[in-house]
């Protein structure tokens, strides 16, 4: 195997990710990570994923430029790519170096089988910071073709070419047929020197699969493996493992925004329709509302990108406005508030009205 290429400036994108920590611990009222989505459609057709469909056409690119710098504005530190497979976006590259010219962290979370060298190559010239696929078994089955056996090559590509950083990211239960294939794929990321985690698959509302003893086997094995990355600085996966809760205050709608393809804004992949507004109308009272709204969902929510941003905050402000997405006799009343400019002291006073008339 043929020497790896230096990662360009690994240095200085330490730097700006722990500026993007120092941020997010010293202020509160800006999103800390985006999840947007340039194009829904997915070349494959993964049993558990619920997020991609087999025919949208790519979001225009200035209309993607336009959420970015919307994003910017509203002082965003990192944004990630996400679908479907943005890699069907055929204008993917010129929106990361829009993203990185706008001075945001840049990631991608892709199936990997659209990598070729000129594509990675093309993506080192845009800017990207960090790519993220997923790899669900060693040989394809009916659940997922996200295997070892087809992306290993594609793994190689990235080990000979790419400049920005790689992590693999496992998954254990809903389905998966052979759980002890992680632990193949784990060690071929480390032994490729990328980072690795592992994923607990969650069902349609994003919350808890439990695991079986030899899934909390596995997991448990990976979480000690090679490398880690700033997904392992929580202890939100070793309480899902064992089927248990976790008390924590999801920020989702305000420290982490979901903007789909038609540019509203959700409070993740699995809770798409709430707040459902649209990015260009999202302000920062938007922002403040939701950072102390509680979601319903978050004991056994295993949306793991939202967990990582919470860190930085589960410690302060504890959220005292109820979730209007979880079938509350107030919730036509509160979905109706939430473009309102009030504070979240005076939402609480209004909701008070409300529940008593």
């Amino acid at each position: 195997m043929s020497g790896k290429v230096p990662n360009r400036d690994p240095l200085h994108r330490k730097y700006r990710e722990l500026k993007l920590i120092a941020k997010g611990l010293l202020f509160t009222e800006h999103p800390v990570v985006a999840h947007v989505i340039p194009i829904r459609r997915c070349n494959l057709a993964c049993g558990y994923c619920n997020e991609f469909d087999d025919y949208s056409k790519p979001v225009p690119v200035e209309v993607m430029k336009d959420r970015i710098d919307y994003l910017a504005r509203l002082g965003l530190s990192a944004l990630v790519f996400s679908g479907g497979e943005p890699l069907l976006h055929p204008q993917l590259e010129e929106l990361v170096a829009h993203a990185r010219s706008s001075g945001l962290l840049v990631g991608l979370i892709t199936n990997g089988y659209l990598l070729t060298v000129d594509r990675i190559q093309k993506l080192n010239a845009a800017g990207l910071d960090y790519m993220q696929i997923s790899i669900d078994n060693i040989e394809p089955d009916e659940v997922s073709v996200k295997s070892l056996k087809v992306l290993d090559k594609k793994l190689r590509m990235l080990y000979e070419h790419a400049t920005f950083g790689v992590n693999i990211n496992s998954v254990i239960g809903g389905g998966v047929r052979n759980p002890e294939d992680a632990l193949t794929i784990g060690k071929r990321a480390v032994e490729l020197g990328f980072s690795t985690t592992v994923g607990i698959i969650h069902d349609g509302r994003g919350q808890l699969t439990k695991l079986s003893v030899l899934e909390q086997r596995v997991f448990e094995q990976l979480r000690r493996m090679g490398k880690t990355s700033y997904a392992r600085f929580n202890k939100f996966q070793d309480n899902l493992a064992a089927g248990k809760p976790n008390d924590w205050r999801c920020r989702a709608g305000s420290r982490y925004l979901y903007v789909c393809e038609d540019g509203l804004v959700h409070y993740c992949s699995q809770r798409r329709g709430y707040p459902g507004v649209p990015l260009s109308e999202y302000t920062r009272e938007d922002i403040r509302r939701e950072y102390y709204t509680k979601k319903d969902c978050a004991p056994f929510c295993t949306v793991a990108c939202v967990h990582k941003v919470a860190t930085l905050d589960n410690w302060r402000n504890p959220q005292t406005l109820p979730d209007p997405a979880a079938g509350l006799e107030a919730a036509p009343q509160l979905v109706q508030l939430r473009r309102s400019a009030l504070t979240p002291g005076k939402v609480k006073k209004k909701l008070q009205v409300v529940n008593a008339e």
